[in-house]
């Protein structure tokens, strides 16, 4: 069959445009980003008063900033000439423009008006800074950059009650950045499915039931939708080849016991075990998870399910961040357009941690920008993470190219194990068509 841009496309499908198109780029920006609840940053990035960090999406730029009262979010442009006040975060005792000395007081009112008698015109007690809505989530710092946006607890809906593990708990161990040439939906809808695994990562396939995952995204939810991967068996696509032992020995050798609380692979202690009769690799290696989480950190993890303990849970929260839930891997990831550019988008992958046992949370750690030149494989940071990253971006960034090259006009997906990737583009949808 030929296609033709110009088609009727499939209404079940995707529209391509929505990808490379530098005016749907914008539209989306101006009605969707500028009107939702984004994650900005985490509470431990920024501890002490003074403390901020600088948050931008399209050409709007935030200093988000602990002041005595509490989080705040200003718009990091001076009231004088509109210099950004801040091009990096740090600590400051006051938010100073270089350009004139402009300054304003931590809670975004004017401190000093250099030369005031030039300024006759100007009150200064109206000189504030103008803010963004912020709030906060198990220590994660959400902002809103429109003024008339309803609560983030009505934004998240019932998310906040299916979340039940401690992450709020949890310092932000690793934080790993990269620019990439691809559109920002493109890129994140590659961890949103796995569907690609049997063609992508098929080095994993003895120990993940990939088309066994579940998906859970309703009509009803529009901002979150969540994904279990079972972890510590085999995918069906080789099911008839392997047995449980197969399915033990190949998830220790991908060292897929990633540690919550040490940031670390966590490794046997020793000889696999061997199965017994009438048990299951993933029986043996959750009971194995549990005592290594617990030697680590002292706490009991008997009363958790299997399924917390090994599979991926990972949730989606309308439009770009998406945390891990569960204590294997305590992974959250963000994606959001770099600039108005549809073929540039920045990923982060944050790693929370637990504390050392009764020790304070140590600070959070800086990013790591990943240069242009580097693979993910290379930041030793992410351990077993970095290769599978680096499978799947490169998967799209051909993605990315072939969408200009293709003659259909949309994408077309499953009806179930791309589900979620429907649901985010439907929630796109309400915004961008008002």
């Amino acid at each position: 069959m030929r296609y033709n841009r110009n088609d009727q496309l499939d209404p079940t499908d995707i529209h391509i445009e929505r990808y490379i198109s530098a005016d749907f780029a914008r539209v989306e920006m101006e009605k969707m980003w500028y009107r939702v609840w984004q994650m900005a940053c985490v509470e431990g990035d920024i501890p002490e008063v003074g403390d901020h960090v600088v948050y931008e999406i399209g050409d709007r730029s935030y200093i988000v900033i602990r002041t005595e009262t509490g989080i705040r979010a200003f718009v990091n442009a001076c009231l004088h000439r509109a210099r950004l006040i801040r091009e990096r975060g740090g600590n400051v005792p006051e938010l100073r423009c270089t350009f004139h000395g402009f300054t304003w007081n931590l809670d975004g009112t004017m401190k000093t008006l250099p030369c005031a008698w030039d300024f006759p015109h100007v009150d200064p007690t109206e000189l504030t800074l103008p803010e963004a809505e912020v709030d906060t989530w198990r220590g994660f710092v959400f902002i809103n950059p429109d003024p008339d946006a309803g609560s983030l607890s009505d934004f998240l809906g019932n998310f906040v009650d299916q979340w039940i593990w401690p992450i709020e708990t949890r310092y932000k161990a690793v934080h790993v950045a990269k620019k990439l040439p691809l559109n920002w939906k493109a890129a994140q809808e590659a961890f949103m499915e796995t569907y690609h695994v049997i063609a992508t990562h098929p080095q994993i396939l003895t120990w993940t039931g990939d088309s066994n995952s579940q998906y859970d995204a309703t009509s009803d939810q529009p901002h979150w939708n969540r994904m279990i991967n079972v972890q510590g068996v085999p995918s069906p696509h080789v099911a008839d080849f392997v047995d449980e032992q197969d399915v033990l020995e190949s998830f220790y050798a991908a060292r897929t016991f990633y540690s919550a609380d040490t940031g670390r692979d966590l490794q046997s202690d020793g000889d696999l075990p061997e199965i017994p009769e009438g048990s299951t690799a993933r029986a043996i290696l959750a009971e194995e998870m549990r005592k290594q989480l617990t030697k680590v950190s002292g706490r009991d993890y008997s009363q958790y399910s299997d399924s917390e303990l090994l599979d991926t849970v990972q949730h989606t929260v309308f439009p770009n961040f998406h945390p891990w839930g569960g204590f294997k891997s305590n992974i959250v990831y963000r994606w959001r357009p770099n600039g108005f550019d549809p073929d540039s988008c920045i990923f982060e992958t944050l790693i929370m941690a637990d504390p050392p046992q009764g020790q304070p949370a140590p600070p959070s750690a800086p990013v790591r920008w990943v240069a242009d030149d580097e693979q993910f494989t290379d930041v030793a940071e992410l351990g077993l993470l970095g290769p599978v990253f680096d499978q799947d971006i490169d998967n799209m960034l051909w993605v990315q190219r072939g969408m200009k090259a293709t003659l259909k006009k949309g994408l077309t997906l499953a009806q179930y194990q791309e589900s979620r990737i429907r649901q985010m583009h439907q929630t796109l949808s309400t915004y961008i068509e008002e």
